[in-house]
């Protein structure tokens, strides 16, 4: 039977055709013999009606929902009383001559209907992932995708850019995430590494002369799973040669903006704000700050640089910053929830978490080593008033922030807890961070690491910190952020084999054998005029998760695997025959 509809198609304008639908007994319900069930295929849902008087050469006892049908028959009207408003199809239903059985369904293990599908344990959902995704709402997931894949295309071509596939067998390039590594049988004990990224690839093709590149790149990582995570990932992959800053701003925005318009509906305003690295972890607590909510971090150490208070003035001497952010309308904060921020801000490298509430009176533990002076300064600088909660922070910059931006979230989340603030998903708030640190250094080794990669430029006005204070030395990398997560970075890259040895054998240390067997062909290309070039990576998981709704990466992934980094459905990772060991040349332990 070859269907003539869809299952979202008919409606009263189609009244008196013969028609021919296929898909899925979504439900059925019988009335005194008559059965009424509601057909569903990828689109949607049709109600067809079979009577016990029509010969289907079937028991109709025997359907079962879930079971694969197909159904010629007239399209009537619904009479008034039994019109479904809820569906495009509601005002009509098909009255079945034919049927066709193509498979009938044993019980599924779960129910496939949204809502009580979510209740389910996510493993036997995934176990069964064949039948999650009949929900209407995980092929709407996929839809999505699909949709979000084709503007991503048309917007990259509309550009100029050529889309251009690199391996996913690659050189192993361990100073980065831990790879999958692959034996080569042909070559054996080498092994090639599944790309973590095309970064040099993509590279390789400026040097090419490609000028213009772009992949929606698979990209796979061996890393502890978190639980937003996956093994294997993909990425909106981009390079372009004779480009700055702001050219890769204006395409990601263009792009952004298209995505959301298309998908969504939402008209999102540019430019994006930009904040550097600094400014952004100063104010927020983080690299990749939540704009939707007003608190923000204030630096008080100069109301503590002569300070009674030797806790403060003890910081401020060594070197160190006393930060505070007023969480405003959380002094009816209980002491279980204090305790529970203490407990983060200690695991973030405090000793522990001050704060005063503003009740009536001031209350606090450490009030008492306040003079009047640094208490008024402190009203002032924080604005202070009836029903507030200040917390500090005191000790080094970076730590100091960071314990102070978690603060900021999870005290945001008892707010809106206690309904004193809504935070609007459909409020996307995008920006740009720029000016990340260029190096990281290791205070246990002494040595350094690339804050991004190592291909990242330096500021031109940093080049001379790279060999007397590398630490200070900004980079030419950009982040896009989107209320509170990273949808994607890059960096404008080094095109100098000068630089580019200076900064793996002086800043980083590499050895010179090392960074021939690693990067010696990178060396080699960028001696035959390699252009100035830059590029993102934009996380396409991530991006097509919010444009869908998801709360998780894996409801937008057909076949994801679990934290533990296994596929329920096939049970990969699997033993193999010993044979293939054998011809690898590989023998395990145990």
């Amino acid at each position: 039977m070859k269907r003539t509809h869809h299952c979202c198609q008919l409606t009263k304008t189609n009244a008196g055709e013969t028609v021919s639908l296929i898909g899925w007994i979504d439900s059925m319900r019988d009335h005194g013999g008559v059965l009424f069930i509601d057909l569903r295929d990828r689109n949607g849902l049709t109600q067809i009606v079979l009577h016990p008087s029509t010969d289907y050469g079937i028991e109709l006892n025997s359907l079962k929902p879930e079971s694969v049908i197909g159904a010629t028959g007239e399209v009537l009207p619904r009479s008034d009383e039994t019109v479904n408003e809820k569906l495009h199809t509601g005002t009509i239903e098909v009255h079945v001559k034919e049927l066709v059985v193509y498979n009938i369904s044993d019980t599924p293990p779960f129910p496939l209907e949204d809502e009580k599908a979510q209740k389910v344990q996510e493993d036997l959902r995934l176990k069964y992932r064949y039948l999650d995704l009949r929900r209407p709402s995980m092929l709407q997931a996929l839809t999505v995708r699909h949709k979000a894949s084709k503007i991503v295309h048309q917007h990259m071509d509309e550009s100029g850019f050529l889309e251009v596939e690199t391996p996913y067998l690659f050189k192993s390039s361990p100073e980065g995430a831990r790879e999958f590594l692959v034996p080569s049988r042909l070559n054996p004990t080498e092994f090639y590494a599944l790309s973590q990224s095309p970064q040099q690839m993509k590279q390789m093709l400026m040097v090419a002369g490609v000028e213009k590149y772009y992949q929606i790149a698979r990209c796979f990582r061996d890393e502890d799973l978190r639980a937003d995570r996956q093994p294997e990932f993909t990425q909106i992959d981009i390079e372009a040669s004779f480009i700055e800053r702001e050219d890769i701003y204006e395409l990601i925005e263009g792009l952004i903006v298209k995505l959301w318009k298309d998908i969504k509906g939402i008209d999102i305003p540019q430019p994006f704000l930009k904040l550097t690295y600094e400014d952004a972890m100063n104010r927020f607590g983080s690299d990749k700050p939540d704009m939707r909510f007003p608190f923000e971090i204030q630096d008080v150490g100069e109301i503590f640089a002569s300070s009674d208070f030797k806790v403060f003035k003890s910081v401020v001497d060594s070197g160190g910053v006393i930060k505070a952010i007023n969480m405003k309308g959380l002094a009816d904060i209980t002491q279980g929830e204090i305790k529970a921020l203490e407990d983060t801000a200690k695991s973030l490298g405090a000793k522990g978490l001050a704060f005063i509430k503003v009740e009536g009176e001031w209350k606090s533990p450490i009030l008492k080593f306040f003079s009047e002076d640094e208490k008024k300064a402190l009203e002032k600088a924080l604005e202070m008033e009836e029903g507030d909660l200040i917390f500090f922070a005191a000790t080094e910059w970076d730590t100091a922030c960071t314990i102070l931006g978690r603060v900021r979230l999870d005290s945001v989340a008892l707010l809106e807890k206690r309904g004193k603030i809504t935070i609007d998903p459909e409020n996307y708030k995008f920006l740009w961070v720029i000016d990340f640190p260029l190096m990281l250094k290791d205070e246990v080794t002494g040595k350094f690491a690339a804050a991004h990669h190592p291909f990242t430029a330096p500021h031109d006005d940093d080049i001379e910190l790279l060999s007397t204070d590398p630490k200070k030395a900004r980079s030419k990398a950009y982040d896009c952020v989107l209320n509170g997560v990273e949808l994607g970075g890059g960096s404008i890259r080094i095109h100098d084999m000068t630089l580019q040895k200076t900064v793996f054998e002086n800043v980083l240390q590499i050895p010179e054998d090392v960074v021939q067997t690693r990067f010696g062909y990178m060396l080699e290309a960028f001696k035959y005029g390699a252009p100035p070039h830059g590029g993102i990576a934009m996380g396409f998981d991530r991006m097509v998760a919010i444009l869908a709704d998801k709360e998780a990466i894996r409801d937008v992934i057909a076949f994801p695997k679990t934290q533990r980094g296994q596929d329920l459905m096939s049970m990969a990772p699997g033993p193999v025959e010993p044979k293939q060991l054998k011809d690898l040349k590989i023998t395990t332990l145990g």
